[in-house]
Formats: C-alpha cells, structure tokens, sequence
C-alpha cells in the first residue's frame, strides 16, 4: 500500500461503550465516512457522527448467534471500497485486541484494498478502571495478561495453555468471560492460584448499565449468577482496591435512564450534567425548531427597532433568532440603543449577554405571570413593545402588558413542530428497556408527545414512568393530558431540575 493511494476503510476501535472514548481521529474518520459499518458492541450515539446521508449497516454478533457471518462482513467491506465509498468499521474496544481487526485487515491487503487502523480503547483496561480497578499497582501486582477465554470450538489444539496463564501474570484479565466463568475459575484453582484470589466481573464496563461483582476464585460463582454477555473478568490482587476507588457507579443517578425530550441542540448541557451523575440520558427531542414560514413580519419590526421602549424574550430561541434576523438588517448592535431588554429566566439571560448587551429585567418567577410581574411599572401606557416568540405560545405575557396601555407587537420568530423521524425513533425507545423517567421542559414537547402516542393515551405509554416537569405550566399540560407528575423544581431552570431529581431518587432507593 502505497502512501498516495487513498484510503478505502478505516477500521476504528470505538471503545468499550462510553462514547466519550472515541479518539478524535476516530471521529474524523467517521466524519469521512460514505459507509459506517458497525458491530453489537458500538454505542450506537457514535453513528451520529457519521454524515446523514451515510450507508449504516449492523453486522453485529450478539449471544453467539452471529448476525452476518464473517466472510460476509469480509465480503461487504470489499464491495463498498471496490463502490469507490469510504468505509468507516466501527469495531467495539480497539479493533486488534480480540477484535478480529486482523483477520479483517488480512483480507483488505489480500485485496489490495487500501486501509488504515485506528486503535481504540480497549474494554480490557477502559472497563477496569471505570470499576475502580487499576490492572497495575506497585503494592498490587506489576504484571498483568489479557486472554480470550472463549476459543474457537473448531481448532483441535486449543490455544490455551491454563498451566502458563495461570502463572503468567499477577493480574488477568479474560475477555468474552459470561459464559466461561466455571471453566476459568476450575483451571486457575486447579494449576496453582488460591481460592482467595480476589476476582471481579464486568458487565457493560463505562455504560450507565455497568454492572460488577467481587468475590473470589472459589465464591464468584455463587456469587455471580448467571451475566450475560459482555463480561470482563479481572483476577488479581488489584481487585482489592475498588472498595478504595470505586467511582463511577456510586454516583447518586448511576443506573438511571432519563428520557430528554426537549430539541437535541439545546438539551446538550443538560444531557452531560445527567451523566456526569451517572444517568443514562436518551435524547429523544419531540420538538423541533425551526425559521417562520415568513420572516415579513419580523422583518418590519426590525426597520424600526430603535423606536421600541422593550423588546421582551421568553425562550433561549426567541434571541437566537431574533439577533440571527437582526444581523442581517443592520451592521451593528447600535440600533438598540435605548432599547431595554428583558428576559424570563437565566438561560435567556445569558444568551442575551453573549451578545453583549445587559437585560434590564429578570423575574424571580422564571414564568409567564413573573416577568408581568417584574414589569409592573416598567412598562406603561404608550410604550412600545416587541415579543419575538414562537408561532403558538401562551397570551398571558401580551395580554397582560396590553392591559397596563402598552402597544405590545408579537412577531414570530421560529415555529416548533415535532421531527420528521420521532415515529420510527420512539420505536427504538420501546424495544429498550423503559426509562426510570421523563423530562418535559415546555408544553409542546408534552403535547407532542401524546400526539405521538396517539390513540394510545401518554399515561398508558408511560406507566411506571416518573413524570418531571421544568415548571408549573409544563406540568399542569402534563396533567391535563393523564399523566401523574412526580417532580416539579421549586426554580424553574435546569439546574434545579437536576437537583430535585437527585433527591427524588435517593428517596426511592
């Protein structure tokens, strides 16, 4: 293979589940992708990185039942390569580490198929060390060995020699171990190490879903259970040290599954501060934004803006796509001169002061009747007042300031309408296991859900889902649609949410 030849497919370890151990060059190459071929073991919010139009092909091997065969994965990397595509192999772990990347690269060279690898990180030392176990420690063990426990039943000579493994390494770690427990355990014991031996399993090791239990080598196995795949099993006197250094499944929402239904973009923030306390956040927007049909409207208004007394923005998106607007009329942010803004709560606070003007106004009550509130004699008879807003949205705020003599102006500057795949993608949220809970953060992602589940009632598609609610609006939709409502924050802002979810689930244990 030549150095001007270009690269046909890129094998990638994807790593050992948590999507943040994807390597920047393996996401640049899924960013390059024309094909993304993928195994059971990716994380599949990986794919997301792959461009839309993108070829998305599953060839996984789950339970030893094998999805597509190995030669025909082989078969499917040459076609697309041969097709002129760039082929993204998305391996789970690093793809030379019981990955089969070699006998796969093997075939690419036989073809003369130009290829790169981009090792990954592998589950043998991310999956430890997310269980609080180092695989090397000075006072623990210097040494350690990885094994593939499960052999390929069609060889007559194994290729494990359990007398040499037994002893090569202080610390051992056996990959594919869920169905091969009994058998390592009887032949470590039997060639030489000591029922005391400390042994960990792993399953899922840096998911949400990360299960591990400790014991021994000689009481794993009733305490263990049946584990299905995959499962890590570490040996050694490093497992001591996770009573120590556990530190990722004792967070206070490890294990939980939170379902975010607020648009993507901005559920961002949100998602991560959920995971840094160990939830699993599925993101599953049942609103999306988008421009006006027109942008007449606004367009008029933004000829005269100087001669507004307030201009008033209740969502993070009203001033995302007002200034986007307003750029394009006029040069610099001058003509807001005298102009004084308010906002409903913090997040639009700050979205305002990225663009470097002050909000006059910020209600203690992040709602409707609180920013009316907090305007009561601020605005009067006469004043002029632009709304930027979306296309349906509450009257209190108009109504109210029309009510005090002001000349209030709402123009719409984006419309919300549920997204074009949200059928097919709650789907794939029913085939999961059901989430411990919903967040809803306006009432449109409350009632586009239900519309969604229509004419199944929402109640019904959520039962024994804990129901939160960023506000009492947001709630009171909820319950008017069935549904019961666990957690409303006494602040309504994201953070408070956060901490009322905190506690409610210390509560439930």
């Amino acid at each position: 293979m030549t150095r001007s030849m270009k690269t046909a497919v890129y094998l990638i370890g994807a790593g050992p589940g948590d999507p943040e151990l994807l390597t920047l060059k393996g996401r640049r190459c899924l960013e390059a992708a024309d094909c993304v071929v993928y195994d059971h073991l990716v994380n599949r919010e990986l794919l997301q990185f792959a461009p839309g139009g993108a070829e998305r092909v599953y060839v996984g091997k789950q339970g030893g039942h094998d999805h597509i065969s190995q030669t025909e994965i082989n078969s499917l990397l040459l076609a697309r390569a041969r097709q002129g595509k760039t082929v993204a192999r998305l391996k789970g772990g690093d793809p030379f580490i019981f990955g089969r990347g070699g006998e796969e690269a093997e075939v690419l060279a036989g073809a003369g198929v130009p290829f790169e690898i981009v090792p990954g990180v592998s589950a043998g030392s991310a999956a430890p060390a997310y269980a609080g176990i180092p695989l090397t420690h000075r006072d623990y063990g210097a040494t350690v060995a990885f094994v593939a426990a499960q052999q390929d039943p069609t060889k007559e000579d194994p290729l494990l020699d359990w007398g040499k493994i037994s002893s090569a390494a202080q610390t051992l770690v056996f990959f594919m171990g869920a169905r091969s427990l009994r058998q390592v355990v009887e032949q470590l014991t039997r060639h030489g190490r000591s029922p005391a031996t400390p042994v960990a399993l792993i399953r899922w090791g840096t998911r949400p879903s990360q299960e591990v239990v400790t014991g021994t080598l000689e009481s794993i196995l009733d305490r263990a259970g049946p584990m299905d795949p995959p499962t890590l099993i570490v040996v050694g006197e490093v497992v001591r040290l996770r009573e120590r250094l556990r530190w990722f499944d004792n967070r206070p929402l490890f294990g939980k599954r939170v379902l975010i239904t607020r648009p993507r973009r901005q559920a961002q923030d949100f998602r991560r501060a959920l995971e840094l306390l160990g939830a699993r956040a599925i993101s599953f927007p049942t609103v999306e934004v988008r421009e006006p049909d027109s942008w007449a409207v606004l367009d008029r208004a933004l000829e005269t803006i100087d001669q507004y007394d307030w201009l008033i923005f209740t969502s993070v998106n009203g001033v995302k796509y007002f200034f986007q607007r307003y750029f394009r009329r006029h040069p610099d942010i001058r003509q807001l001169k005298g102009v004084r803004i308010a906002a409903i709560g913090p997040a639009t606070r700050r979205a305002v002061l990225d663009f470097n003007l002050a909000v006059d106004t910020l209600p203690s009550d992040y709602q409707a009747e609180g920013l009316v509130e907090s305007l009561r004699g601020k605005v009067v008879k006469g004043m002029r007042v632009l709304l930027p807003r979306a296309r349906v949205a509450r009257e209190v705020l108009p109504r109210q300031l029309q009510r005090q003599g002001a000349r209030v102006e709402v123009v719409e500057a984006y419309r919300t309408a549920p997204p074009d795949n949200a059928p097919s993608q709650w789907r794939q949220v029913l085939d999961e296991s059901p989430p411990d809970m919903v967040v809803f953060t306006s009432s449109s992602t409350v009632a586009n859900l239900s519309d969604l589940t229509h004419p199944e009632p929402l109640a019904q598609s959520l039962k024994g889902v804990a129901v939160a609610c960023i506000g009492p609006i947001t709630a009171g939709t909820a319950r008017e649609l069935g549904l019961q409502v666990d957690l409303v924050p006494k602040k309504y802002t994201t953070a408070s949410l956060i901490e009322a979810m905190e506690a409610y689930f210390s509560r439930k244990g």
